[in-house]
């Protein structure tokens, strides 16, 4: 799953690349196998599956009617049904990893891909502020979410890991307070996933 995570934001970025008529097909394809790969390797309970499933299945629908017809708001639903998803997967897998087992590369991989998951969350949550509010950010040009998708996974992670470039910048105050808020998660996600990994560790030690 985190394999699939990566290569959906190395697609993204290649996107621009790709003549028109293929951006979304390219895009559109990968994220629905990044969907299959996450519902797949997810050790979950049956409903809950269930629910992912069916998520995917609106998505898809969603995507079809977006090709062929021009119903307003489509694609605010469709980065509403992404969030949903990518957070009941970050949901799934916090509850399998942290703070709970002992400390192994799965773990470890399975960090990571929490980590990769906060900042598409974030990245989406942008993207649905620039689609309501076209001037709220300074650098990136207001179009379609497909092809700001890659910018602003960049500016997502930036803002995580505090980096900070200032390319692109908050313009609103909306936009403000989802930028700092996103840079409070990052430093508490380090904090619990160390404190998880140590924890972890300890309880295992004091198993043996």
């Amino acid at each position: 799953m985190t394999a699939a995570l990566v290569v959906l934001l190395l697609s993204a970025s290649l996107v621009k690349s790709v003549a028109d008529g293929m951006l979304e097909s390219l895009l559109d394809g990968v994220i629905a196998i990044t969907f299959l790969v996450c519902v797949i390797s997810l050790g979950v309970d049956k409903s809950w599956k269930r629910f992912m499933q069916g998520l995917i299945v609106v998505w898809l629908i969603a995507a079809m009617v977006k090709r062929f017809t021009s119903l307003p708001y489509i694609d605010l639903f469709m980065l509403m049904l992404m969030f949903a998803f990518f957070w009941g997967t970050f949901s799934s897998i916090a509850r399998q990893i942290l703070f709970s087992g002992s400390v192994d590369g799965n773990k470890v991989v399975g960090s990571i891909a929490l980590f990769l998951l906060l900042g598409l969350m974030w990245a989406l949550v942008y993207l649905l502020i620039l689609a309501l509010s076209p001037l709220a950010f300074t650098g990136i040009e207001h179009s379609a979410w497909g092809q700001n998708f890659s910018q602003m996974a960049y500016f997502s992670f930036v803002t995580l890991t505090t980096l900070g470039y200032g390319d692109i910048s908050p313009n609103t105050p909306f936009a403000q307070v989802a930028v700092y808020m996103e840079a409070i998660a990052g430093v508490f996600y380090m904090a619990i996933v160390v404190a998880s990994l140590v924890s972890s560790g300890l309880a295992h030690k004091e198993t043996q």
